[in-house]
């Protein structure tokens, strides 16, 4: 720890964190286990989005929805069972189980660091003061930390809808579901939905799904989730909602006049910074115009006592770069300094049915940027699938910069993924050639071989 950090004695602690997500456990932990004094503040439950309601959870729900397609595909390989039941309040239970066991873990990492955990919401006072429930405390430094929250717009009725936090706790599976929004949240829970039996649509405003990503995921995976019976609505945005007069059914109706019945009506469109209430304001810190805490490559505010990490800060909203993040500023503050953060390569899976795994730039990202690229790309049918009669396709590309022959991004929609393409995350990383993704020998039969037997550019 930096000389002089124990000196400063006029302050109840050296940092103060607020919100026990994932960036704020990490900085905290490991700011302690380098010799600071520090608290957590957590006003809801420990693990933040990615534990309560978001990564964990999702995950759990994704592997529930695969268990009926699985079950069906297995005939093909000689296996007869009686048609499967599905038991929406096991699933709900079970999950909230493990949730709560997450919690106790994460409780347990705290204290086992030394890390004081104050229960209740924190605000801040001024640059080096805080406020929990009527209690005023100093810190040499504040890290907000306190996550981001489901946007919902404010259209008639939107109180009947419900976000990706409410999904995790519906008492009863709805009979038929309308998921509004075409990012990597609206397609994961369109294919939970689909996938545990919902007569389910998608309606997305846009002109395909995943703008933020190479344009052929997409496209391609939009075509599968038809293909698995998936409603999809482009151009398509819903105005007012109401229930029906008997208290059953919801009506959205949409902007170009037809309305749709629905027991759920789900927003996924987006997440914002969750800053307001906070006090920020009383200490100086600039905000962006959607409320993110403005921070510079250490993560610091324009406050030089105040830091943010994760969601707060509308970077990259991934539980591992909030990790990462917190270590960053943990090691600035109470280190030597020198660890930093490049955002550049930083690998994605997208759990929908089919998954996706992506790492690097989209084709047209890579022109933007290298000028010169060939791409390389097929489809085609796992061997798993011939004898299932499923007709489900995998999509694979390369995208390499011509000149270098560096290969600059991996994309994939298929089964497993995100195991696939963490793999060639390190690849990318350290600079791999397309010459180099060909001199590897591929593990036969995989669908991940055919990264490395790509041979022929198609654009």
């Amino acid at each position: 720890m930096r000389p002089g950090i124990k000196a400063m004695a006029q302050y109840d602690y050296d940092l103060f964190t607020i919100g026990a997500g994932s960036g704020g456990v990490r900085a905290s932990r490991y700011a302690a286990n380098l010799g600071a004094r520090v608290a957590v503040a957590e006003e809801r439950y420990l693990g933040g989005t990615c534990v309560n309601a978001g990564c964990i959870p999702k995950k759990l729900f994704s592997y529930a929805a695969h268990y009926g397609e699985d079950i069906g595909h297995a005939a093909g390989y000689g296996w007869s069972a009686a048609a499967p039941a599905f038991d929406w309040r096991t699933l709900v239970a079970n999950k909230d189980r493990e949730i709560e066991r997450l919690n106790g873990v994460y409780e347990k990492l705290l204290s086992g660091a030394g890390v004081t955990l104050l229960r209740g919401r924190a605000t801040l006072v001024d640059a080096h003061t805080v406020e929990v429930d009527g209690r005023r405390i100093s810190a040499r430094y504040i890290l907000v930390a306190a996550g981001g929250w489901p946007a919902v717009p404010p259209i008639p009725g939107a109180e009947l809808a419900i976000s990706s936090n409410e999904a995790f706790h519906m008492g009863e599976m709805p009979r038929r579901a309308l998921v509004v929004g075409g990012g990597y949240i609206a397609v994961e829970f369109a294919s939970i939905f689909n996938g545990l039996g919902v007569d389910t649509t998608l309606l997305y405003r846009g002109e395909h799904l995943l703008k933020e990503f190479d344009a052929d995921l997409g496209i391609f995976l939009a075509g599968e989730m038809e293909n698995k019976g998936v409603h999809i609505r482009f151009r398509s945005n819903i105005e007012r909602i109401v229930r029906a007069a008997n208290g059953g059914a919801l009506q959205a109706t949409l902007a170009d006049g037809a309305a749709l019945e629905a027991d759920c009506v789900m927003y996924a469109i987006g997440r914002a910074p969750n800053t307001r209430g906070l006090g920020l304001e009383n200490a100086g810190v600039n905000l962006a115009a959607n409320g993110a805490v403005v921070v510079d490559a250490k993560f610091q505010s324009n406050v030089a006592s105040i830091y943010a990490v994760g969601d707060v800060i509308d970077r990259v909203l991934l539980t591992p770069v909030a990790l990462a993040e917190g270590m960053v500023v943990a090691e600035s503050l109470f280190g030597t300094g020198g660890r930093g953060l490049d955002y550049e390569g930083i690998p994605t899976a997208i759990f929908s049915n089919p998954n996706i795994g992506t790492v690097g730039l989209s084709e047209a990202k890579a022109r933007e940027r290298a000028g010169g690229i060939d791409v390389y790309r097929t489809t085609f049918g796992s061997l798993r699938h011939q004898l299932t009669g499923s007709g489900e396709k995998v999509l694979m590309k390369l995208v390499v910069d011509r000149k270098t022959e560096r290969v600059l991004g991996v994309h994939m929609v298929g089964p497993d993924a995100g195991e696939i393409i963490q793999g060639f995350a390190v690849a990318l990383k350290c600079g791999a050639t397309k010459r180099e993704f060909d001199a590897t020998i591929g593990i036969h039969p995989t669908i991940a071989e055919e990264f490395v037997t790509m041979r022929e550019a198609v654009g």
